[in-house]
């Protein structure tokens, strides 16, 4: 399932990604748009995460910026 995890609050989320996550470049976060299945991929393809680490990094981000 491509669903979009962070619904409608993609342009203020993509800076704190870039942030948070330094190694990826702004054409990484166009093809991204806020896909999750995108978003575990460059992750995995920038800081060799597994699978599992890439979806525990996505829940930690997204649990920081609820806080």
């Amino acid at each position: 399932m491509n669903q979009n995890i962070f619904q409608g609050k993609w342009m203020e989320i993509k800076g704190q990604m870039k942030q948070f996550w330094g190694k990826l470049t702004d054409d990484d976060l166009k093809q991204i748009e806020g896909n999750q299945e995108e978003i575990f991929g460059k992750l995995r393809k920038h800081y060799g995460y597994t699978e599992e680490q890439a979806k525990k990094a996505v829940h930690d981000f997204q649990k920081k910026m609820h806080h």
